[in-house]
């Protein structure tokens, strides 16, 4: 979730009610976009595992990954892949690998946050590939998970190379979006007007986009993780309070019954 930084609209009240969203949904890996340093602390000191991004803005504002458990190994990248990133100051990549007990095991787990602005869709398919290309370097792991704050629509090339639909640069991968998964043809807007901080926001004329993403990784023969349920969080206030300009998104993934790659 892009939980809007913490200087807009009430920080406090919406951190209190993220909180307490977050330990109602219990998850086990979180991934969060516009938090402060305090934020990253503060789930720190709740006995989270934290890695935050490789670029903080000057602002003090950046981006974190957290799991209940551990990371066996984390690797960054800034993503500066052209001069105008410079505009775009914590937009970066962490890939963390958590080493889980059976049936799942191994899993990489991969925070994309590429640039925002609506022209950057040059500089996003650039950092998509950087992104593939950091995975790609790392020691396989049994499962990989792609989330974060892409600042693009599903039928952007960005994502449509993440999800397998078109190569970039001589390159190809393969993602199973959550949403579009278990929601088929459904829009599931993350970022949209009706959300009262997106009109008091600095994108007021935005249009209703899905630019928040869950993705499981895929193998020769499709995803190597069932994606059992995805919904959208935080969507309507919280006792008159809105938590961010963003909805929030969670996934249920477990490994499938008949595994990839196999006859029954």
């Amino acid at each position: 979730m892009n939980v809007l930084a913490p200087e807009y609209a009430d920080g406090a009240a919406r951190r209190r009610v993220l909180a307490r969203e977050i330990e109602r949904l219990a998850p086990d890996v979180l991934a969060l976009q516009e938090v402060s340093r305090a934020d990253v602390a503060g789930l720190a000191e709740r006995g989270w595992h934290v890695a935050p991004h490789p670029r903080y803005g000057s602002d003090g504002i950046g981006a974190v990954l957290a799991a209940r458990q551990p990371f066996a190994s984390v690797t960054t990248d800034t993503l500066e892949v052209t001069p105008r990133t410079a505009r775009t100051e914590w937009c970066g990549v962490t890939a963390a690998r958590l080493e889980l007990p059976e049936p799942f095991g191994p899993l990489l787990v991969v925070h994309h946050k590429p640039s925002w602005p609506y022209g950057y869709e040059y500089e996003r398919e650039r950092q998509a590939v950087a992104t593939a290309r950091v995975v790609g370097r790392l020691p396989a792991a049994r499962h990989t998970v792609l989330l974060g704050d892409l600042d693009a629509t599903p039928d952007a090339a960005s994502i449509r190379f993440l999800r397998g639909f078109q190569s970039l640069e001589g390159m190809s991968v393969c993602y199973q979006d959550a949403w579009a998964s278990a929601h088929p043809g459904e829009p599931g807007p993350t970022f949209e007007r009706a959300n009262p901080l997106v009109r008091r926001g600095d994108m007021p004329e935005a249009v209703d986009r899905r630019i928040d993403y869950v993705m499981a990784g895929c193998g020769p023969h499709g995803p190597t993780l069932r994606v059992a349920a995805c919904a959208r969080v935080l969507v309507e206030p919280v006792d008159g309070v809105q938590a961010s300009d963003h909805h929030g998104l969670v996934a249920d993934l477990e490994p499938p019954a008949h595994p990839p790659g196999a006859w029954e």
